[in-house]
């Protein structure tokens, strides 16, 4: 369970801190914070500059804590809030599946991001290294994907949608 445990987090992690660094550095194809706030205003956000930062270090930081197995549940909550967003603004209206732009890609990562926050990092982790568990406990991995999903659905709350003319 271990071994399943460190690929599943080292996998979802890498691969969300690099999503991240798309957005931050236009790092593997992405746009910068330049570009990517534009995007973020197009959505309705604003300053998207701000919100494209909050975004990009939200991936970044929640996959490199997911990666490591730092932290317990925060990285986890960290990835349910930005993946609330992501599905919310851009992914919902085009239904299921990736072929349209649809959630599938950020219904995944939510769902491992829950998966690993209740059932911790595993022993491959540097919770486990530095005796952090206490960081995994059921309670504490509810109320931090709780929180987490309090911070997305707010976020949701900010975004400025321009009335249909």
């Amino acid at each position: 369970m271990n071994e399943g445990l460190l690929i599943a987090r080292l996998i979802i992690g890498l691969l969300m801190a690099g999503h991240g660094a798309q957005k931050a550095f236009g790092w593997f194809g992405g746009y910068g914070l330049e570009g990517t706030g534009k995007f973020m205003e197009s959505l309705g956000f604003r300053p998207g500059r701000l919100f494209a930062g909050a975004a990009a270090w939200g991936e970044i930081v929640s996959g490199l804590l997911v990666a490591a197995g730092l932290f317990g549940a925060v990285g986890p909550a960290l990835m349910l809030a930005v993946m609330i967003v992501a599905a919310g603004t851009v992914h919902w209206k085009h239904g299921v599946f990736v072929t349209s732009n649809g959630i599938e890609v950020p219904l995944i990562y939510a769902a491992v991001a829950i998966a690993l926050a209740l059932t911790g990092p595993g022993l491959f982790s540097l919770d486990a290294l530095a005796g952090l568990q206490f960081l995994s406990t059921p309670a504490f991995a509810w109320a931090a994907l709780i929180a987490g999903a309090i911070g997305g659905f707010a976020n949701l709350k900010l975004r400025r949608v321009p009335a249909a003319a």
